[in-house]
């Protein structure tokens, strides 16, 4: 459910914040006050094309932002996108600059259009007379009827074939690449038993690089570190002045100093213990000096087992144990060329038993819908026709059972078809020219679906497993009032309040018999402020509701009689 949305130096609009709440929120006021740019606003923030020319004049950036519920779908798109959720809501905010660039920020971290757009079917979807913002395409037929039959939780059944379909598509890929062509099989084989043969070859030990430039740092400085090593044994320990003579002179006076004094008796342990460690430095040393054997044989040796290593490395990987592990990849995928002909049948095998599970799946879906389809098409053209339209309705579902139109939700295409005059034939349901049909439409559609859900759940209800009510968003429908009148725009204003108790509406009207239906009914006030066209948003009180639906009855002069038909209208719609 959108909870709030703000619009600062956006076209007319100065500083605005509008809060909405559950059901059914209206929007009214003049004509030419900018209703819809609230509804481009919230478009912007669903992923719509940004233009510098929404920035209000003087201003050197427009900013829109938005406070939506969350939802799983929306939480689950966050993470794909390495964003973190904000507890139970996601804030959305868009700027654009006067030069035509923008930002997006969503919980106040930077992000993209693109993770907008993605957010935008699980927020909201707006039907307006400037845009088709979340196009009513394939997808979203498709999805209508799913809910109205409510396949995607019944019996698991849309989750059956999402994972058919998985396992189908992961064989496929394994035997399209058992069965590439024969020379370029050939060529990767001669590549691979090289590899495998150069690596096996030079045997190679994890950490031996280590080892060997070890030894060669010494092998390399043998007089250096023998000289090193002696005269710091020397020093230590067979020198005339050396450290342990000089150590045993002391420890002889602090003996003397100890037999008077006992405060020196523990020094006299300390000196001791110092003489020792430096007589076992002084025996390391010297065996060190002793160990070392100035050897050119052994040093080229290791220079050339290096360089060998090395070659590997740079080949295969950065250190000796990622060489091994190509080493062994490279074994398997041989091994897997020698038993191709065994592991194709078995793959082909596999492949036809994944291949007949999704057809089973899937053909119980195609059926589900196209029975589905059938309630659906009927209660669709009976809403659209209580909308002041005349029409002939129908959902086509048609199967395309070739392998290429196989996906994770099915082999069908689902299509609403419309013919909106008598005698003419049905056509594709994007294919109507009127912006207020297709608005009605899709009301219309949009009341049908969620009725036959709420009866599906009622029917479910208490059963395990049956049915979830997919998560609400919010819907917005702009100038949907567009050519009706009378007893139609009560029926319209009935159908939005109807679709308004599962989800989330907001509507543009100019209809007092739609404003009446309202939960949340908001003006939207044009006037002038200090030289400059300023756009206001406010939500009115009772009071306040029935002067503007009499100004909507009457026009610029309420009068008392249009005063008392708004508070008749008020009272009706209760």
């Amino acid at each position: 459910m959108l909870l709030e949305l703000r619009a600062e130096n956006y076209a007319v609009i100065d500083h605005a914040i509008a809060v909405f709440g559950p059901g059914l929120n209206l929007l009214t006021g003049e004509t030419g006050a900018g209703k819809s740019i609230l509804v481009e606003a919230l478009a912007l923030l669903m992923g719509d094309k940004a233009s510098s020319e929404v920035v209000r004049h003087g201003a050197d950036r427009a900013v829109v932002a938005c406070v939506f519920e969350s939802t799983p779908g929306a939480e689950a798109t966050l993470e794909e996108n390495g964003l973190d959720a904000e507890g139970t809501e996601i804030i959305l905010r868009r700027e654009i600059l006067q030069n035509g660039k923008g930002r997006v920020y969503v919980n106040n971290q930077p992000a993209t259009v693109t993770v907008l757009r993605q957010l935008a079917p699980e927020l909201a979807l707006i039907h307006s007379q400037s845009e088709t913002l979340g196009a009513f395409d394939a997808a979203q037929q498709r999805g209508l009827l799913d809910r109205f039959a409510g396949i995607s939780a019944v019996d698991g059944l849309a989750e059956s074939v999402a994972a058919a379909y998985a396992r189908w598509r992961e064989i496929s890929s394994r035997l399209d690449d058992l069965q590439r062509d024969e020379q370029d099989r050939l060529q990767a084989a001669d590549l691979w038993s090289f590899q495998n043969r150069e690596i096996r070859e030079a045997r190679p030990v994890a950490g031996e690089d280590e080892t060997l430039e070890t030894e060669r740092r010494v092998l390399a400085n043998a007089e250096k570190l023998y000289a090193a090593a002696m005269s710091a044994h020397d020093l230590l320990y067979e020198g005339s002045n050396s450290a342990e003579g000089t150590l045993r002179a002391a420890g002889k006076h602090l003996d003397e100093l100890a037999r008077y004094d006992h405060k020196f008796v523990e020094l006299t342990q300390q000196l001791a213990s110092a003489r020792a460690v430096v007589e076992d430095i002084g025996a390391t040393v010297r065996d060190y000096a002793e160990g070392i054997q100035a050897s050119p044989e052994r040093l080229a040796e290791i220079e050339d087992r290096l360089a060998l290593l090395d070659r590997l490395k740079r080949k295969y990987g950065a250190t000796l144990a990622e060489v091994i592990g190509y080493q062994e990849e490279v074994a398997a995928k041989l091994a897997e060329l020698e038993n191709r002909d065994e592991i194709l049948n078995s793959l082909k095998a596999e492949l036809a038993r994944a291949a007949e599970a999704y057809r089973s799946t899937a053909g119980a879906l195609s059926a589900a819908r196209a029975s589905a389809a059938k309630g659906l098409e009927k209660l669709a053209e009976k809403q659209i026709n209580d909308l002041a339209m005349k029409v002939q309705f129908k959902v086509e579902v048609l199967a395309a059972q070739q392998e290429v139109h196989w996906a994770a939700h099915g082999w069908d295409e689902v299509q609403c078809l419309i013919a909106t005059n008598a005698g003419e034939p049905l056509k594709s349901l994007t294919e109507i020219a009127s912006g207020g049909e297709m608005s009605r439409v899709l009301l219309a559609l949009k009341v049908s679906v969620e009725e036959g859900a709420n009866l599906g759940a009622s029917r479910n209800s208490g059963k395990v497993g049956k049915r979830k009510t997919a998560a609400p968003r919010t819907l917005v429908f702009d100038e949907i009032d567009i050519g009706i009148g009378g007893r139609a725009a009560e029926a319209v204003g009935q159908k939005l309040k109807a679709l308004s108790r599962a989800q989330q509406v907001l509507c543009v009207t100019h209809l007092p018999q739609i404003a009446a239906f309202a939960d949340q009914h908001f003006l939207i006030e044009k006037g002038e402020q200090h030289g400059r066209t300023k756009t206001v948003v406010r939500l009115m009180d009772e009071a306040e509701r029935t002067q503007e639906i009499a100004r909507m009855l009457s026009g610029a002069a309420v009068t008392e009689t249009s005063v008392r038909h708004a508070e008749q209208m008020l009272k009706a719609s209760r």
